[in-house]
């Protein structure tokens, strides 16, 4: 296999970044954001706009790739919470004009003070091979760099995931909802485990995540 290498991502990488996102978001939550009258092909043509775009969430601009070769085989999408507003309005516009509908409604998944995590996702067949790690810690040298803590939300019905966050540094912070699933808001702070922490909990992490 050729060696993993995590990069900054690139707009021609936009389609399987889309379908990277969809795989970490499920796809009851996309058809849910496509509505009952369009599919998750038409959502995943919406998310690509997205992701090729400099203004949206889910830009390349925002994106940690993991290549092998040349091959997108996971990502990684990670912003400043402060710009969560400003750069949700992407998709809110997207949906709307795709699909008619208003998801104006949602809840903030972030705030300022952080580098949240929208996104991390591996392609089923490279998981167990340590690549959500590589960019996890990736994206904890970028908010580093940033004097950021890294945050990110877990589902409530995934207490397995929330351990293994946990084992990696994180920390509760409190309960967040997203789309309509009940969450748990997560930081890595500071004084965290370091980004190159080593021991049993990281390899489980890696089976778990990729």
């Amino acid at each position: 296999m050729d060696k993993i290498r995590i990069e900054n991502a690139a707009p021609h990488q936009a389609s399987t970044i889309a379908s990277l996102v969809m795989l970490a978001m499920n796809h009851d939550c996309c058809q849910y954001f496509a509505g009952p009258h369009h599919t998750l092909d038409d959502f995943h043509r919406m998310l690509t706009r997205l992701v090729k775009r400099r203004d949206s969430q889910y830009s390349y601009q925002n994106t940690l790739v993991a290549l092998a070769g040349e091959d997108v085989i996971g990502c990684c999408v990670s912003y400043d919470g402060s710009r969560l507003r400003d750069l949700r309005r992407a998709f809110l516009e997207e949906t709307r004009d795709s699909f008619g509908l208003d998801h104006s409604h949602m809840a903030d998944e972030t705030q300022a003070g952080e580098l949240y995590i929208d996104t991390l996702a591996v392609s089923i067949g490279y998981r167990g091979q340590g690549i959500a790690t590589s960019l996890l810690q990736a994206t904890c040298e970028k908010a580093a760099a940033l004097h950021l803590p890294v945050g990110l939300l877990v589902d409530k019905g995934n207490p397995k995931a929330e351990r293994l966050y946990k084992s990696f540094g994180f920390r509760y912070v409190n309960d967040a909802v997203w789309g309509t699933h009940p969450m748990r808001h997560l930081q890595r702070c500071d004084d965290g485990l370091p980004v190159n922490y080593k021991d049993n909990h990281e390899n489980n992490l890696t089976n778990e995540l990729g």
